[in-house]
């Protein structure tokens, strides 16, 4: 730990060997004499400096006060932020880091590969450099491709004297994925050694099955109308496949730890079983702040009642199906009144009924109360916190740190799973369901395994029902592994997102179509409570306006009065939503590049 991923450093080291100025967004100059040297590229050291600058691309619960992937990306069905989470796009921008930065990147793995074919280290470190690097570059395309769909594919270092290698035209993003994945595979056969902070050939296996995954299930259901380009049932497969040998590599050598939560709440997680790529924050020296925005006076970004209503039961069953009470009507009670004969305030709105016959995961992933502005509710010591949904997020929290590191941004230091065996399962069980060759012996190998620690029966091939709630066309199991994929990764690194994205399913994230994405917890009892807490009519009658006011407490649906976090705003789905536009400044600077279709 002591050489990596202290980002400040490691960034300020590379600051020495490439500035800014090198890294400009039209990728065209090269670094400077002493570093572009054949003795450069000759000393592991400073090649190892090079490798190193990728750490800072896995942004894990962000460094310091920038937010990373995990909670923050609101703009999903499982959340609804208190600000209202609009389309990441809704116009054509200048210019865009999510374009440029990736470019940037890239540009570095090329120079390593490049002079690794002339480096006089030995071949097993020429190779091992080299595999970095493409596994690097790969997930750079792969963030590129999945954003905007065609890009130009660039395998070697930028030379200003030929300008085909600047100012080329968008390659096919088949083709460019086609590259995607042989980088992988150099990577996953030559990285050599590694940790759980380093580069390693279980890494390398992770992020292939997860882009391999994308890429097969994108092929399978991707439409000419909506991602410009018809569905690949033989590309799909292959994919697929690779996902499935990428997991099985992997597989064998991790284990589920026992408690799902030390995942995301741990300060050390180097003895964690299921962890194959961590980010390791330490008190003193790398904070980060995803904490403090769910355990401090700050509103939450809450649970949405669409995702709470995706957890299954005990029995196994969804809520449409279940044997046990379904109910989601949250608990209060009238506390009575004081020695003076005042009413008291209640202390909480009790929903442990409701979690204790549920998937295990939601317990440990939602506070056992719901609290709202009005109706505030304390962590473990934290301040009075509201969530926008009255659901509250305590995964990240841990209870036992010192209060100040836990409220304060900048001060906590529970490190961040990158790649974690969960989601390997979950990949696997996908990718064979996708396939159409999943077993009862593959889910045992895998998602019977989250299973069994979320206190849930064992899922079979034969699933023995059918969800109502199932409107994407696809069989039972493709939709229960799906669901398990949902609750078990809640939150975390912007998977939702791109899972919508893959499964050709953004249009679940319209609002109008799909309301319960910006409602939250069940509160019909608090007007009892509100009209029992107050003296008289006219006290409760200001006190439900209040509430309107702030549209707390204003959408009656289901059966119920649900907290509705929109904020009386709407999010209305577009086909254009499937890529991003290329911002307008790079197709000024380049001819040859083409405006995605629907953004024109």
């Amino acid at each position: 730990m002591k050489n990596l991923f202290k980002y400040c450093a490691v960034a300020l080291a590379v600051t020495t060997l490439a500035s800014c100025d090198d890294f400009i967004e039209d990728n065209r100059y090269p670094l400077d004499e002493q570093t572009n040297s054949p003795q450069y590229w000759n000393n592991a050291a400073n090649v190892e400096n090079q490798c190193n600058a990728f750490y800072n691309n896995y942004t894990g619960y962000g460094n310091g006060t920038v937010t990373g992937w995990f909670y923050f990306k609101t703009l999903s069905d499982d959340q609804a932020g208190g600000s209202f989470a609009t389309w990441a796009n809704t116009a054509v921008p200048a210019s865009s880091g999510n374009w440029s930065s990736p470019f940037e990147e890239i540009r570095r793995a090329n120079y390593i590969i490049t002079n690794m074919q002339t480096s006089t280290l030995s071949e097993t470190e020429r190779k091992h450099y080299e595999g970095v690097a493409r596994l690097n570059r790969a997930w750079q395309y792969y963030q590129l491709v999945r954003m905007y769909g065609d890009v130009p594919w660039i395998p070697v270092v930028a030379d200003p004297g030929k300008p085909e290698t600047i100012y080329g035209a968008r390659d096919d993003r088949d083709y460019v994925m086609d590259q995607v994945l042989a980088d992988l595979n150099f990577a996953c056969l030559n990285i050599n050694g590694g940790s759980k902070i380093t580069w390693s050939k279980d890494l390398a296996n992770a992020m292939k099955a997860d882009i391999c995954l994308f890429e097969g299930t994108y092929c399978k259901y991707r439409t000419v109308a909506e991602n410009g380009k018809a569905p690949n049932a033989e590309r799909a497969a292959a994919f697929l496949e690779e996902c499935v040998d990428a997991c099985e590599a992997v597989m064998p050598k991790y284990s589920l730890g026992e408690d799902y939560q030390a995942t995301y709440n741990s300060t050390d997680l180097s003895g964690n079983k299921e962890i194959i790529f961590y980010k390791p924050y330490q008190n003193n020296i790398f904070y980060h702040s995803l904490v403090s925005y769910t355990c401090s006076s700050t509103q939450i970004n809450g649970m949405t009642k669409d995702a709470f209503d995706a957890y299954l039961f005990k029995d196994g069953k969804p809520k449409a199906l279940t044997t046990l009470d379904a109910s989601d009507v949250a608990t209060i009670e009238y506390p009575g009144v004081d020695e003076e004969g005042k009413p008291k305030k209640a202390e909480a709105y009790e929903i442990q009924n409701l979690l204790d016959v549920r998937d295990g995961r939601l317990a440990k992933t939602i506070d056992p109360v719901i609290y709202f502005e009005g109706m505030g509710w304390t962590r473990a010591g934290a301040m009075d916190m509201t969530s926008s949904t009255g659901y509250g997020v305590c995964k990240y929290d841990n209870v036992t740190l010192p209060i100040d590191n836990r409220v304060n941004n900048n001060k906590a230091y529970t490190q961040a799973p990158l790649f974690w065996l969960a989601v390997i399962y979950c990949n696997f069980a996908e990718a064979k369901a996708e396939l159409g060759t999943i077993t009862d012996t593959d889910l045992d190998a895998s998602i019977n395994k989250l299973y069994a620690r979320a206190g849930l029966p064992a899922l079979k091939a034969a699933v023995g029902f059918s969800d109502p709630a199932n409107t994407c066309g696809v069989s039972d199991i493709i939709w229960e592994v799906r669901r398990c994929r949902r609750c078990e990764l809640m939150f975390d690194n912007w998977f939702r997102y791109w899972d919508l994205v893959r499964w050709h399913q953004l249009d679940k994230l319209d609002t109008q179509k799909n309301s319960d994405i910006i409602l939250g917890a069940n509160i019909s009892q608090y007007f009892d409570y509100v009209e029992k807490y107050n003296a008289d009519a006219k006290a409760y009658n200001e006190k439900v306006e209040e509430a309107k006011r702030i549209s707390l407490i204003s959408v009656p649906a289901n059966n119920g009065t649900y907290m509705n976090a929109s904020k009386g705003k709407t999010r209305i789905y577009e086909a254009r939503q499937y890529l991003y536009p290329i911002p307008s400044g790079q197709i000024t600077l380049n001819e040859n590049l083409e405006q995605n279709e629907l953004w024109k």
